[in-house]
């Protein structure tokens, strides 16, 4: 080869290219640009570590290719739609808007934005928006990439009325700034974009509520985009969620970091706990009020909080005058050599046919009977139910509250009359974004919970949940959320405080798995979402605090 020219390998092929040709550049040379099943490539990997399309190739390489199958893929997606959305409300609305528009939170297969001080009818926006969306589809305008300092950026931020981006880099320990844009807009984005605005072809947009909805594609088919669908009452139980945080006066990171670093979270940290038990007393109360409930079923994915949901609630029903049994799905599982198998031979825990059903059926049927029923204790250490003489019989006063994460599949009470049952669903909604463009996956506070947790509790290793994290993921999308609008009542165990508490258990965790593993990415992604806020020490956490699940030192037997 000459010295100009690297080797890059993409697959079995191997080419010779000119060294300095952007990575887009030789995917397109090479006719990589789509991969096998004719989905665009949105990133490559370059042994190993994430490049944009727009970086130049400087020595020879092995390329894989990523789409909008894979995650980071499918989020760069959804990442570079937004930036295409705010270009193109900056078009339509014209500099004259001085207004604010804000990215309030994700709910169900769209992002919702509100714009303050907007006085255009909003189906007459939303559809000049969209025809703007498409229009910068179809003439491939580059998303450029632009590294500043960070006082420059700031002063960006504050001209262009982004306070929150302000004073947010007014905590980072950074000396410049990637900033992103399509044309005059330019913006900040944790994360990476897409090359171009080409291959953001698949959305809709539409008006919701008060605001408007970024409608993304179906995660199994990138190249579809299902009507806006929804869920009503998550979306009440986020809206509750943010009207706590602006009670409590942290509506974003940079506020958290502001009281954190005024010494000011004491009070902000008992008011946020005192709002959670507020609300399970009020759920109690409800509970209370239907007296055919006999069994409360709490269910909701993994590391929402369920099991001390369940303790704190049976505290408050015992409060309200009836007599609480928390019991565990988990207790329920079959033996492990029946267990059944993911797609990939793994151990499947996440379905419901991991439970021996029947045997849950003929329990809670009995149970409701008045008989007297053995519980079973399942051993995780052996893989198999015990049995050690735990009976229990419902007397009048008596109540079940049985958590898991099959909670409101309705399979699960099929045998029961429907009076019998009060459904609650709880999930970790993160009330806080970045700043007021870029959102904070509930997905990501729930993993770092679980991160923390199964080091604490069963000393598996970061990398060890990473790598479990996607079967979790879609078992939650199979068994968990088709069934949460079943619920009676939501609760959002998200407390607004706690992601600069789990830095300070997490961020060890994540600087230990290896670099030439596959989950180091993911890991290198959270440690780099962590550097956004200051740690905090855990003194200050109640005993019953649901953060105690995670972090230890709980009350409760959790």
């Amino acid at each position: 080869m000459k010295e100009n020219q690297i080797r890059v390998t993409i697959g079995d092929m191997s080419y010779v290219m000119e060294k300095g040709m952007t990575y887009g550049e030789i995917l397109k040379a090479t006719g990589h640009l789509k991969d096998e099943n004719g989905l665009d490539v949105l990133l490559i990997t370059e042994n190993r570590r994430l490049r944009e399309l727009g970086k130049r190739a400087e020595e020879s390489c092995t390329l894989e290719l990523i789409t909008a199958e894979d995650t980071v893929g499918r989020d760069t997606y959804r990442r570079s739609l937004n930036l295409l959305l705010l270009k193109s409300l900056h078009d339509v609305l014209g500099k004259d808007y001085e207004g604010r528009c804000s990215l309030r939170f994700s709910n169900g297969n769209g992002y919702y934005y509100t714009l303050k001080d907007c006085t255009w009818d909003m189906e007459t926006l939303v559809r000049r928006v969209r025809n703007r969306m498409l229009k910068l589809t179809e003439l491939n305008v580059p998303i450029h990439k632009k590294t500043v300092s960070t006082a420059d950026a700031r002063r960006l931020f504050r001209e262009s009325g982004m306070p929150d981006k302000d004073e947010l880099f007014r905590f980072r320990r950074v000396s410049a700034v990637n900033l992103y844009s399509i044309g005059d807009y330019q913006d900040y984005f944790f994360g990476y974009m897409a090359w171009h605005t080409g291959y953001l072809k698949y959305f809709d947009v539409e008006c919701y509520r008060d605001g408007l909805v970024l409608v993304i594609p179906d995660k199994d088919d990138p190249q579809h985009v299902s009507p806006y669908k929804p869920y009503e009452k998550i979306f009440d139980v986020q809206l509750e969620s943010e009207s706590w945080a602006h009670m409590i006066g942290i509506d974003s990171v940079s506020d958290l970091n502001n009281g954190l670093s005024n010494c000011d979270m004491e009070e902000r940290l008992l008011v946020a706990e005192a709002l959670q038990e507020s609300r399970i007393s009020d759920i109690a109360q409800m509970i209370k009020s239907h007296p055919h409930v006999k069994f409360v079923m709490v269910a909701g994915p993994s590391s929402s909080g369920k099991t001390t949901f369940s303790r704190r609630l049976s505290v408050q029903l015992r409060a309200h005058g009836l007599m609480p049994h928390p019991i565990s799905l988990d207790d329920f599982y079959l033996d492990r050599e029946q267990c059944p198998r993911d797609e990939e031979g793994n151990l499947d825990f996440e379905c419901l046919e991991a439970l021996d059903l029947p045997l849950i059926q003929e329990t809670l049927a009995a149970l409701i009977r008045g008989e007297r029923v053995e519980m079973p204790r399942f051993d995780f250490v052996m893989g198999k139910p015990q049995y050690k003489g735990d009976f229990l019989q419902l007397g009048e006063g008596d109540i079940l509250v049985i958590e898991g994460i099959h909670g409101l599949n309705r399979r699960m009470t099929e045998t029961l009359p429907e009076d019998s049952i009060f459904r609650i669903y709880i999930s970790a909604l993160t009330q806080l974004n970045i700043d007021e463009h870029n959102h904070i996956s509930t997905t990501d506070g729930r993993l770092l919970r679980r991160i923390v947790r199964d080091y604490r509790t069963r000393g598996t290793d970061a990398r060890e949940t990473i790598a479990r994290w996607p079967s979790v993921n879609r078992g939650e999308y199979s068994y968990i959320f088709p069934n949460q609008e079943n619920a009676d009542v939501m609760f959002n165990s998200a407390l607004i405080y706690e992601l600069a508490i789990l830095k300070t258990y997490a961020e060890p965790l994540l600087f230990q798995v290896p670099e030439d593993c596959a989950e180091f990415q993911e890991a290198k992604r959270l440690l780099k979402f962590l550097d956004y806020f200051i740690g905090m020490p855990e003194k200050s956490v109640p005993k019953n605090s649901i953060l105690r699940e995670f972090i230890g030192g709980s009350c409760f037997d959790v």
